[in-house]
């Protein structure tokens, strides 16, 4: 997280049962709220897996406890997507009920179960029919530059007047510490690019954190193609492709045709949940457990 330091006052949490580290909070803080890192995408509190509910249970205790002894009076936290555990994970979302957490945002992701997938609908199909027909081609590069550059930036700020959540020097910072886990795939038609995406790996997730086309995406299929061949052969033994959300405004609207286009490939709705709470609540706690 050093590379947007400068952004946030840092204040995540680590918590530990003898000498090991069982739990984290990746955080920073303003004023008396604390947030789940908002420079992280996805994140909340983390525990070992090889942790019991009662353990996880009395975690969530002790950090109420001493945030609110240290003048922090609200917990803005998002919950980690189901789809980033290896195991059920869903602990945090019942201790949040039993503190009267207040669920104030909820995103939803557009995933594949890459285990049990969905046919590929008539119109994405249909997409990487022109793909093949005007001879695209798909690279994966090591270098961002030309997709950012030429492609991804300038749609962004023409379309909604945006930048990326991360800048090109950051991108190319993370990239080159995760080389494995940062991938960059491009279109190109006669040599010349048209699309591309940046591709967020972990062990069991394949993410697509970023998705352009130029103003031919759909005359040539470029997008439906780069995903068809994602999807079925670069990420085909992941368990899930996520296609992330197409949510607006803290979640509360939907980009309709961004989510029947992701929805075309098979991808299906996971949730990430926001609550808030009072640290203090840490006393609704004590009678749970018989």
């Amino acid at each position: 997280m050093d590379y947007h330091k400068d952004r946030f006052e840092d204040y995540s949490l680590m918590v530990f049962k003898k000498e090991k580290l069982i739990a984290v909070l990746p955080a920073n803080r303003k004023d008396d709220i604390l947030y789940s890192h908002q420079g992280l995408t996805y994140g909340g509190l983390l525990f070992e897996d090889e942790l019991k509910f009662q353990v996880v249970f009395e975690i969530v205790k002790t950090v109420l406890q001493w945030l609110s002894r240290e003048g922090v009076l609200t917990l803005n936290l998002k919950t980690l997507p189901s789809i980033y555990s290896a195991i059920p994970n869903d602990e945090l979302l019942y201790i949040m009920f039993l503190l009267k957490a207040d669920l104030y945002r909820r995103d939803s992701l557009s995933v594949i179960n890459l285990k049990a997938p969905i046919p590929f609908s008539k119109n994405r199909l249909e997409g990487c029919k022109r793909a093949k027909k005007h001879s695209l081609q798909i690279k994966e590069v090591d270098c961002l530059d030309d997709f950012w550059n030429t492609i991804l930036i300038p749609n962004l700020i023409d379309k909604h007047d945006a930048k990326p959540v991360h800048s090109l020097e950051e991108i190319m910072l993370l990239k080159s510490k995760f080389p494995k886990h940062i991938r960059q795939f491009n279109v190109y038609h006669e040599e010349e690019l048209v699309a591309g995406t940046t591709i967020f790996e972990t062990e069991h997730v394949a993410h697509s954190q970023y998705i352009s086309g130029n103003a031919s995406k759909n005359i040539l299929g470029s997008l439906d193609v780069l995903h068809a061949y994602l999807i079925e052969q670069v990420f085909k033994d992941k368990l899930y492709f996520d296609f992330g959300t197409s949510n607006e405004n803290d979640g509360k609207q939907l980009n309709a045709g961004l989510q029947f286009w992701k929805e075309g490939f098979g991808a299906r709705t996971v949730i990430q949940d926001f609550y808030s709470l009072d640290t203090r609540n840490f006393t609704l706690l004590d009678a749970v457990l018989l």
